[in-house]
């Protein structure tokens, strides 16, 4: 693929225990660019996910938040020529951190089975300070928080032998936000372990989890039925999703 100054930029950003491996096919069908919309791919690893960082366990939101400026910043994404950010599962703590401080950098947002949280929100609140790091759980136990549907047992194998703990200071951080521009970047919820209706009711009554959708100004959702790592169990559909999303206004 050729890509030049002006091609608008895509960031992905995958949630807990992963890193920039984890998009490999969808990046892979999102680079298949025809002419008519093109866009360059960066699949990035958040702090405290890279297996060879000896301080990893130490990564906060701030960290992880600095860093996604860094790679915007990096990749000339600019308030001109803004870029999509797709974040799934647990990036939304950290990206939701990057639409507070720079809503201008951001041209649309997809929410890959997740969403915006609100401020003062915290992962885990009941864990203590001497939890350093939080390993990938078994799956058995996994299965009872997030849907596993669509995954094979190579995938689950793949899964178990790449996933990095994730940082304490990660869970633990409460998210503060302060500027309401961010509800105006226009937003992409793919609904997938959760249907779109659903999610939907559970915003408008005030859930915890799902309020803040009830504030956006740009909205619009994307039904995906699958389990909650739609980039395993359905890559092409959601790089066709991703695909349709892009802003042309990026």
């Amino acid at each position: 693929m050729t890509t030049n100054a002006s091609t608008p930029t895509t960031i992905l950003i995958a949630g807990h225990w992963l890193g920039a491996w984890a998009w490999d096919e969808v990046r892979e069908h999102l680079e298949r660019n025809d002419a008519s919309a093109p866009t360059r791919v960066h699949a990035m690893t958040l702090p405290g996910l890279d297996r060879d960082d000896p301080s990893r366990a130490s990564k906060t939101l701030d960290d992880q938040a600095i860093a996604i400026v860094d790679v915007l910043d990096s990749l000339g994404v600019t308030a001109v020529k803004p870029a999509t950010v797709v974040a799934h599962s647990g990036a939304n703590a950290p990206v939701s951190l990057v639409l507070d401080r720079h809503p201008e950098l951001v041209g649309r947002v997809v929410w890959v089975d997740s969403g915006p949280v609100a401020t003062g929100s915290v992962f885990a609140p009941e864990i203590g300070e001497e939890l350093t790091e939080l390993p990938l759980p078994p799956f058995e136990e996994l299965a009872q928080q997030a849907s596993l549907d669509g995954l094979s047992d190579a995938v689950l194998d793949r899964f178990r032998a790449r996933a990095v703990p994730e940082p304490g200071p990660v869970l633990r951080q409460p998210v503060e936000l302060s500027n309401d521009a961010r509800r105006g970047v226009p937003t992409t919820l793919v609904c997938c372990s959760i249907s779109s209706a659903q999610v939907l009711e559970l915003a408008q009554a005030g859930h915890p989890m799902f309020a803040e959708i009830a504030h956006l100004e740009h909205l619009e959702v994307v039904d995906l039925p699958t389990g909650h790592w739609p980039m395993w169990s359905r890559p092409v559909d959601l790089a066709r999703v991703i695909r349709r999303a892009l802003s042309p206004a990026v």
